[in-house]
């Protein structure tokens, strides 16, 4: 194509890679299972990371998701895809929600920053029972993927980002004024997260 002075109009994008395994870390047994109904909120936790482009380079969205309602109960964003990411996602949850951790179970995948000592013992601190995905197996954390594909294309592929500050108020606008209060899911009834969560409650005090 050189040689002839032929340039292609269709390029293959760079996309970062999130999920990197450490070989000197054993990786948690899969104890979800690919399970991802619960019977009440706070017994199954899925999380990950993804990327969004921004005019100043890629920033990285770490994500808790409760299975029970689907809604997400933690999030952090950051310019580094470092353990700390992923620590405050999961600190933000447990702030917001105050569960008995107690068993809990946590899923995610085998990315160096969940196998990490640091992310470990935050686990072992809580009592937190941990459960990866099978090494290649996206159906294993198929809830969070199912996640990301929404927010981005719900959302962030029809907004430009100069910065991480833009991506982090857009992503407070999808998961916090529409994700968890308006949007429907068929897995659940057609009903959101927040209807979920709240028709839940209301049976208790029945």
């Amino acid at each position: 194509m050189r040689e002839m002075g032929l340039k292609s109009k269709v390029s293959k994008k760079f996309s970062p890679t999130t999920t990197v395994s450490d070989p000197a870390k054993a990786a948690a047994p899969n104890v979800l299972n690919q399970s991802f109904k619960t019977d009440a909120p706070n017994r199954k936790w899925a999380t990950d990371i993804t990327y969004l482009p921004t005019t100043a380079g890629w920033v990285y969205l770490a994500v808790v998701l409760d299975l029970f309602s689907r809604k997400v109960v933690g999030w952090a964003i950051s310019e580094s895809l470092a353990t700390p990411l992923v620590s405050s996602a999961l600190r933000n949850a447990v702030e917001l929600r105050k569960p008995d951790t107690n068993g809990l179970l946590h899923h995610s995948d085998r990315g160096s920053q969940y196998t990490s000592d640091d992310y470990q013992q935050t686990l072992k601190t809580l009592n937190m029972t941990c459960s990866m995905s099978r090494t290649g197996c996206c159906y294993d954390n198929a809830v969070m993927e199912r996640f990301f594909w929404s927010l981005k294309h719900e959302w962030t592929k029809f907004e430009s980002f100069d910065n991480i500050c833009d991506a982090r108020l857009s992503v407070f606008q999808y998961i916090d004024t529409f994700y968890n209060s308006k949007r429907i899911h068929q897995t659940l009834g057609y009903r959101t997260p927040d209807e979920c969560e709240e028709q839940y409650q209301a049976k208790l005090a029945v």
